[in-house]
C-alpha cells in the first residue's frame, strides 16, 4: 500500500489519500488552488461535478454583465486556464488529473454565455454540460485522448461546453420568453 504522502514532480509532496496524488500546495499556491477549483477538485467522489458546482456562483457574480465584459472575462479564464491546468498537471505528474476542474469552471462559463437567465436554464446548462462532459461524444473523446498538457485539459471541456451551449441556444430560440 502506498503511504498517505509521496514526493511528485519537482519534488512537491502529495497525499495519496485519493485514487491520484493531491498536492498539498493546492492550498498554499495561489495557480493550484485555481486548478483545483478553491479546493472542489479534492473531493474524492466526482471531482468534475464538484467544479462545476463552484462555477454556479461565479456565474451568477458575472451573468448580469454586458455581454462583452462576460466575453472578455471568459476569454481571460479560458486562456488562464491553458497556462493553470498545465502547471498544476506538471506538478501533480497525472496528465489530466481528475482533481483538476479549471477546465470544469471555464466550461460552464462557456455553456451559460448569452443563455436566458432563470434556475430551468441554470440547471439544464448544468446537466447538458456535465453530461457532454461524461459521455465525451465524438469527437470530444479523440481530443481528450490525443492533446496533451493544459490545451488538452481544457479543448475537451470547451468542446462538451459548445455541445450544450448549442442546445440550450436551440430551445432558447424554440421557447423564448
Amino acid at each position: 500500500m502506498c503511504s498517505p504522502l509521496t514526493r511528485g514532480a519537482r519534488g512537491v509532496k502529495l497525499t495519496t489519500m485519493h485514487k491520484h496524488p493531491l498536492p498539498h500546495s493546492i492550498w498554499t499556491n495561489p495557480v493550484h488552488f485555481l486548478a483545483f477549483g478553491f479546493g472542489a477538485g479534492t473531493f474524492p467522489f466526482a471531482p468534475g461535478t464538484c467544479g462545476t458546482l463552484i462555477a454556479i456562483p461565479l456565474y451568477l457574480l458575472i451573468y448580469d454583465l454586458p455581454w462583452i465584459y462576460y466575453a472578455i472575462i471568459l476569454g481571460v479564464v479560458l486562456i488562464a486556464g491553458v497556462w493553470i491546468c498545465d502547471v498544476a498537471e506538471r506538478v501533480t505528474g497525472v496528465p489530466d488529473h481528475p482533481g483538476i476542474v479549471w477546465d470544469e469552471i471555464a466550461g460552464f462559463l462557456l455553456t451559460m454565455f448569452l443563455v436566458p437567465h432563470g434556475l430551468l436554464w441554470l440547471t439544464l446548462g448544468f446537466v447538458l454540460f456535465r453530461v457532454f462532459d461524461i459521455w465525451k461524444p465524438w469527437p470530444i473523446a479523440w481530443f481528450d485522448r490525443h492533446l496533451k498538457g493544459g490545451l488538452g485539459v481544457m479543448f475537451d471541456d470547451v468542446l462538451a461546453a459548445m455541445y450544450a451551449w448549442s442546445i440550450l441556444q436551440l430551445l432558447a430560440h424554440l421557447f423564448p420568453r
